[in-house]
């Protein structure tokens, strides 16, 4: 199955929810909507929303619920790029430049702001307590994982385990938000619900796992950033943890250095030694088993076109270059 076909399985769906996403950007505050469709419209794969009509789908719930809570899964993600963009202070993402770089810091906090209450008024919609309450927790915890993320940043003594942590909170939390919050909006069984909840955070794993590998096995131009933005931002991600834990004592302090002094001075020193310590491929393996996880935790779901497109974006997920 090749990656658009993902989408075509949902297509009829995947068209409606953009159609409520153009809805809920309108504003009567001009700048809100300019920055809002800027953001939405920059392209990205929409995994999240994609999420939620796959799992939707394969348990035969497809219906206007199913598509707002899609649309809203995607202003929740999208709010927090936003916010990110900020606090990373990043000139560029997806290949353009950020809103803050346009606009500044302040609209585009105000806006990702505008974006999470325009979230939480579609589940207000839904009128399913479960569901906001997947959607409020995940909220409180992405915001955590950000927050112990930030707090981490040029800390060389930052363990493999502290890392997870943040990228499950960061990352993974709204991937398995998207999985179990469709789930329990499609009725499933709670052995259905837990497997796509653990399907979910899983992939989410896989996916934050191959974005930090490809920091340093991309290029801008394919990645639509800068190549080495995590260790500029004196990020320690897993393929810096793994050089200063298992690398050559000269690896080891080269990247110490990097970290606590942020930058990209060194960068393809940096590149040379994460790769020349087996960091990289440790990476790609721990991104290959935990997609397999994921894949595991759809033997619950009927076998369909829905159950092989959710088979076939796991193993996407960790064979992709940016």
């Amino acid at each position: 199955m090749q990656p658009q076909a993902f989408y075509r399985v949902v297509a009829d769906d995947f068209s409606a929810v953009d159609g409520i996403i153009r809805k809920q950007l309108t504003s009567r505050v001009p700048l809100v909507e300019t920055i809002g469709d800027y953001i939405i419209s920059a392209g990205g794969k929409r995994l999240r929303p994609l999420l939620v009509l796959l799992c939707g789908n394969a348990l035969g719930k497809c219906d206007e619920q199913m598509r707002l809570l899609a649309a809203a899964i995607e202003f929740l993600h999208t709010s927090t790029l936003l916010h990110d963009d900020v606090v990373d202070d990043s000139d560029l993402r997806r290949g353009r430049s950020t809103s803050n770089a346009l606009w500044g810091n302040a609209p585009s906090v105000l806006v990702g702001d505008f974006l999470y209450a325009r979230c939480f008024e579609m589940l207000v919609e839904l009128a399913s307590m479960p569901v906001m309450r997947i959607m409020s927790q995940a909220t409180r915890v992405i915001a955590e994982g950000e927050v112990l993320q930030l707090s981490k940043v040029r800390d060389a003594s930052t363990t493999e385990e502290t890392y997870m942590e943040v990228i499950r909170g960061k990352t993974a939390m709204l991937f398995e938000a998207a999985s179990h919050g469709a789930a329990i909006l499609a009725g499933a069984s709670p052995a259905q619900a837990e497997a796509l909840r653990c399907f979910g955070d899983s992939l989410g794993v896989a996916f934050q796992l191959v974005d930090d590998l490809l920091d340093y096995r991309g290029d801008a131009e394919t990645l639509g950033k800068n190549v080495g933005d995590d260790l500029a931002e004196g990020k320690p991600t897993l393929p810096l943890i793994y050089t200063m834990r298992e690398g050559t004592p000269e690896q080891a302090a080269l990247v110490r250095r990097a970290i606590q002094k942020g930058g990209i001075e060194d960068l393809a020193a940096i590149v040379a030694a994460v790769e020349a310590s087996g960091a990289l491929d440790y990476t790609a393996r721990q991104a290959r088993e935990h997609a397999e996880r994921a894949i595991a935790c759809l033997d619950v779901l009927p076998a369909g076109e829905y159950r092989d497109a959710l088979i076939e974006l796991s193993r996407f997920a960790v064979a992709r270059t940016h």
